[in-house]
C-alpha cells in the first residue's frame, strides 16, 4: 500500500497507571509516573484524535479502566462515529462498568498470557491476575459485548497457546475472538536479559506467521470464535518492507499527548495538544526513513538482531528522561 496522508488507526495509551507488572510491557506501565491528563485535557485529546478521522481508535495503557473519565472520553469519540476498542488486563473491571462498556466500545480485548494461573501470573507480574482475567471474561460473557482474548506469546508460554484454545476459550460461550501475537522486542521486551530468556526463537515466530498453524488453532475452538495468530514483524518497520509498500499506518499517542514516531520504538515527534496532526504525521513518516533508523534496521534478520536495533533506536531518539529510564531497567529475573 502507499503510505496514506493520515493515520488509519490511533493507539492511545491513555494512562501508564497499572496494577500489573508484565515482564514484556512496552510502556513500562506501573513502573513510571502515569502521565495521565486532567479531565479538560483528556477531552481536548479526544477531540484532536477525532479530528484526524481514523478508521478506529484503541485505548490501551497501562490500564484504561483506572481513568475515571474514560467513558466520557469514549463518548466523545463514538459520538463522532468512530469505533473504539478497549485493551484491559481485567484486574479492575467491575460489574457496574458493563453498561458503559457496552455503549462505548465495539470490542474489548482482555489480556491473557497463559492457560494456567502459574504461567499467566508470572508473565503478568502479579499473583491472582489470572483469576481476575477469568473473572473479567465471565462478567463480559452474556452481555452482548464483542469480547475476546489478547495473548502475547513469549518463550515460556508458547507451549500453552493450544491449551488456551482447548481449556480457556470453551469456558466462555459468548467469547468471539482470540488473538495470539508474538512478543515485540520493545520496551522491557527489548532488554538483553529478556531477549536471552523470553524472546521467541525465529522458528517460533515463523510458526505464528504460518497460515497452516492458524488453521490448526482454529480447529481447536468453536466455530463462533475467530482466531488470529501473527508474527508481528510488520511492527519492525524494516526498510525492505517499506519499499514493498508494507507498512502499519498507525499513530501511537502517549498519555499526555506526546506522539511516538514509530510504534515499537522510543522517540516522539511532538504533542497532539499543541502541534498540527498533519505535521505530526509528516514527522512520523519522515522518521521511518531516517538514515539512523534505516542503518539500524537494514541488517536485521533475527529476533535478537531486532532487539539490538530497538535498543540503538531507543537510545538515539529517546529523550534524556527516556534514556535515564532505560538505564534503570532491571534485568529479567
Amino acid at each position: 500500500m502507499n503510505i496514506p496522508d493520515h493515520p488509519l488507526e490511533i493507539i492511545w495509551d491513555i494512562t501508564y497507571a497499572c496494577p500489573l507488572r508484565c515482564v514484556h510491557c512496552y510502556s513500562e506501565s506501573g513502573r513510571r509516573p502515569s502521565r495521565q491528563l486532567r479531565r479538560a485535557d483528556l477531552l481536548r485529546m479526544a477531540e484532536a484524535i477525532v479530528a484526524m478521522k481514523p478508521f478506529g481508535i484503541s485505548l490501551a495503557g497501562g490500564e484504561p479502566l483506572l481513568v475515571k473519565e474514560l467513558f466520557e472520553v469514549v463518548g466523545r469519540m463514538t459520538d463522532a462515529g468512530i469505533k473504539v476498542a478497549l485493551f484491559t488486563g481485567g484486574w479492575t473491571l467491575r460489574p457496574e462498568m458493563l453498561d458503559d462498556i457496552k455503549r462505548g466500545f465495539f470490542r474489548v480485548s482482555v489480556s491473557v498470557d497463559g492457560a494456567t494461573a502459574e504461567v499467566h501470573d508470572r508473565v503478568r507480574g502479579r499473583r491472582g491476575s489470572f483469576d481476575r482475567a477469568m473473572g473479567a471474561l465471565a462478567m463480559l460473557d452474556g452481555t452482548g459485548v464483542d469480547f475476546g482474548i489478547d495473548f502475547v506469546v513469549v518463550r515460556s508460554n508458547f507451549q500453552q497457546v493450544e491449551q488456551v484454545c482447548t481449556d480457556v476459550v470453551p469456558r466462555f460461550p459468548g467469547l468471539r475472538f482470540v488473538s495470539f501475537g508474538a512478543v515485540v522486542p520493545e520496551g522491557l521486551a527489548s532488554r538483553e536479559s529478556f531477549a536471552e530468556r523470553e524472546l521467541l526463537s525465529d522458528a517460533q515466530v515463523a510458526t505464528l506467521g504460518d497460515p497452516a498453524y492458524r488453521e490448526r488453532l482454529r480447529a481447536l475452538v468453536p466455530p463462533s470464535v475467530h482466531v488470529t495468530a501473527t508474527d508481528n514483524l510488520a511492527l519492525q518497520m524494516h526498510p525492505e518492507l517499506l519499499r514493498e509498500g508494507r507498512c502499519y499506518p498507525a499513530l501511537q499517542i502517549e498519555p499526555d499527548g506526546e506522539v511516538r514516531a514509530m510504534l515499537a520504538y522510543e522517540g516522539t515527534v511532538g504533542n497532539l495538544l499543541t502541534d498540527s496532526p498533519a505535521e505530526l504525521w509528516r514527522r512520523a513518516v519522515e522518521r521511518w526513513h531516517d538514515p539512523f533508523v534505516v542503518d539500524a534496521l537494514t541488517p536485521v534478520r533475527t529476533m535478537e538482531q531486532w532487539a539490538e536495533a530497538t535498543r540503538k533506536i531507543d537510545l538515539h531518539f529517546g529523550s534524556a528522561a527516556d534514556r535515564d529510564r532505560i538505564a534503570r531497567r532491571p534485568a529479567l529475573t
